[in-house]
């Protein structure tokens, strides 16, 4: 785990996988950057690794992920995702085991690994109780659990999957943020998720399939703000 990684709750993930690129994905990236300020929400962007270093060069406050990193040294490797790359890219993180690229626990460990010598923070997905207990103990920055089967389908996770993943991830390591996400289509799932107790909430199909993009962004991210601030009793 990257211990000095600064990132405030509550917090907003958008993973556009590979719907978006060039300047249409830049576009909502300086949206998103504007929506971070407006709200006080900080926001990760997870990126295919071409779009990282332009991302990172037009963006303020975004914190800029790749969406996948191998565990390789320099050197050998022909189309492997160099962790160093990521970082000269510009990226401060990294998505591992997402549902669309499963990796072994000993892969996901070797990766933790390497991100935590660079510095990279670490966002890892797991999908049952069991594997957010295993991928727990190895120590991420963010633990993101999403049963596989909820993925793009516009229905959230129910209450007791939420709740007991939150309580597991705390009581292996209380310094990892749980992020329980999987379905996600309109700001009041994002609003649930946070105040049953979760670190962040995010998504990727519904923005990315949407016809305004940012405004449905602008309606996660303001539940958000608005689920956590109820939270805090403010």
């Amino acid at each position: 785990m990257k211990k000095d990684y600064k990132i405030s709750e509550p917090f907003f993930e958008y993973g556009p996988k590979c719907y978006m690129y060039g300047d249409t994905l830049l576009a909502i990236a300086k949206g998103l950057d504007k929506l971070s300020k407006k709200y006080k929400v900080d926001v990760i962007l997870d990126v295919p690794d071409t779009e990282i270093y332009n991302i990172a060069k037009n963006t303020k406050r975004i914190h800029v992920y790749s969406q996948h990193m191998d565990s390789l040294p320099v050197g050998k490797g022909m189309g492997k995702t160099l962790p160093e790359a990521v970082k000269a890219a510009g990226a401060v993180g990294v998505m591992l085991n997402h549902a669309e690229r499963k990796l072994t626990l000993e892969e996901i460990e070797q990766a933790i690994k390497r991100a935590d010598e660079l510095g990279l923070a670490t966002m890892v997905c797991a999908d049952s109780v069991e594997e957010v207990k295993a991928i727990a103990k190895l120590g991420p920055n963010i633990l993101v659990a999403e049963p596989t089967e909820l993925i793009g389908t516009g229905k959230p996770a129910d209450k007791e999957y939420v709740d007991e993943v939150i309580k597991v991830i705390r009581e292996i390591n209380p310094e990892i943020k749980p992020f329980p996400s999987a379905g996600i289509s309109k700001g009041e799932d994002c609003y649930n998720i946070i105040k049953a107790g979760a670190s962040a909430s995010g998504c990727s199909s519904a923005i990315a399939k949407a016809k305004e993009p940012l405004k449905l962004a602008e309606e996660m991210i303001a539940a958000v703000r608005r689920a956590y601030d109820e939270r805090q009793g403010k």
